[in-house]
């Protein structure tokens, strides 16, 4: 894809990586770049400094997602591309709070699930269109200390690739972002965690890669390219890797 005059939505934009794609997006000469994020000041604050548009959205009300959509296209034309970006962690098993559980299965698949039901048939009905949802490393391996956040991020990837296959051939091209730790405002509070083992991204890195990897139209983003063999390694020998994620377990959790 190229960027180039196109109209973008990034939702989570007010920072960390969805700030980083707006500054990095506009440096593409886009058309126009919509930054939506329930921190509506942050949002405007990003949209100002990249000449786009700030939209307050709650990411976890499907009403709010569907509102943005239609704010957008009928304010400022078709969307070219979609960043579902917005997400959030919690820690905890099986015994975090229902409450707990609920939000994040919201925030980070339901709105995924919700930005294709009402921008995929617009985009069918006009030839195509381009879908990026930000999942996570947790999504293809796991998160330690947190089935919350693995059993949400898996969700994430499984709901990408079944857009990907089922609309393809309807012109919706799909990409999934599946970065390990990256410096932002979720990891502040645990910069020496397990998803850190290969090292701490800054956001405007992980921008860069997704810039390459929407030019290339590549389905699976992977700025940390250590994932694809944790991947490889998983898939050979599933008992071993479940071995060696308990190792892992012990060491970051004591």
């Amino acid at each position: 894809m190229n960027l180039a005059d196109k109209t973008i939505v990034i939702t989570g934009a007010a920072g960390g990586i969805g700030a980083a794609l707006a500054h990095r997006f506009a440096a593409e000469g886009v058309r126009l770049i919509v930054c939506a994020d329930i921190d509506g000041d942050g949002a405007a604050a990003t949209a100002a400094a990249v000449g786009g548009v700030g939209i307050r959205t709650d990411v976890s009300r499907e009403a709010d997602i569907q509102q943005l959509i239609e704010t957008v296209e009928a304010d400022h034309g078709p969307i070219d591309l979609f960043c579902s970006n917005a997400g959030i962690g919690i820690g905890g098993g099986a015994e975090a709070s229902n409450d707990g559980w609920q939000r994040i299965w919201e925030i980070n698949v339901m709105a995924h699930v919700w930005a294709a039901r009402h921008l995929v048939p617009r985009m069918i009905a006009r030839g195509g269109g381009y879908l990026m949802n930000t999942a996570s490393a947790a999504g293809l391996l796991s998160q330690i200390g947190s089935a919350p956040y693995a059993v949400t991020k898996h969700a994430a990837v499984g709901l990408a690739e079944w857009l990907a296959l089922t609309h393809g051939d309807d012109g919706i091209k799909v990409s999934v972002l599946c970065p390990q730790a990256v410096r932002t405002a979720m990891t502040a509070g645990n910069p020496d965690g397990v998803a850190s083992i290969d090292g701490m991204m800054e956001p405007e890195v992980l921008a860069e890669c997704c810039v390459r990897a929407l030019a290339d139209e590549t389905f699976l983003i992977l700025p940390h390219p250590e994932v694809l063999d944790y991947m490889r390694r998983k898939t050979a020998d599933y008992d071993r890797w479940i071995g060696g994620m308990r190792k892992l377990n012990r060491a970051y959790r004591g």
